[in-house]
């Protein structure tokens, strides 16, 4: 039967953590696909279609087919459907940037959720990494201390990385740093240096 045990372990394929990292990646962006609604997809794409060449070539044949036609009826005797200045094409050309604006607000704020959720999941992961680091170094500290043909020598550096972060602290210096500048903080150096 340890012969059997020891041919399934052989068997199996090793840990790649490259394939990991890619399948996790990809269920991530798979589930955020899966959460967008019908009307979201759909406007969506009309965004993705007007934000193309394509899209901005019709745009302008449209335009230059407007005025086109508009010169030609006045050319033919006709009178103009719009004529200068254009007003009913302005209308168009206003009501299709409101528009396109809609969409494009709609699509930013649905990337800028998953963004948030992106950024959440990456503090964690740097927290639980941060964490782990932290025990190793404190597991690498006692056997360092515990082994008999190792010198016990004081190292301040691994001291200090033995104590977990606290994110509240770091957030708390990294706020009084942004509000007080740079140029502050060589003020309060140079101050502290002078007599």
């Amino acid at each position: 039967m340890k012969t059997s045990g020891t041919k399934e372990q052989a068997a199996q394929p090793p840990i790649d953590p490259i394939t990991q990292n890619t399948d996790s990646i990809l269920a991530f962006y798979t589930r955020e696909e899966r959460h967008i609604n019908l009307p979201q997809r759909a406007l969506e794409s009309i965004g993705d279609a007007l934000g193309s060449p394509i899209g901005l070539g019709l745009a302008m044949s449209f335009v230059a087919l407007w005025l086109l036609a508009n010169a030609g009826a006045k050319y033919a005797g006709l009178v103009p459907f719009d004529p200068p200045p254009f007003s009913w094409l302005q209308g168009f050309v206003g009501l299709g940037a409101l528009f396109t604006a809609i969409v494009v607000l709609v699509k930013q704020n649905r990337l800028a959720k998953m963004e948030e959720r992106r950024a959440h999941l990456e503090l964690h992961i740097n927290l639980l990494t941060e964490q782990k680091a932290t025990k190793l170094i404190n597991l690498i500290e006692e056997l360092r201390r515990d082994l008999p043909m190792i010198k016990n020598r004081h190292d301040a550096e691994a001291d200090a990385l033995q104590l977990p972060t606290d994110p509240e602290s770091v957030i708390a210096s990294l706020d009084t740093r942004l509000n007080n500048g740079p140029e502050s903080e060589l003020d309060n150096d140079r101050g502290s240096t002078d007599p």
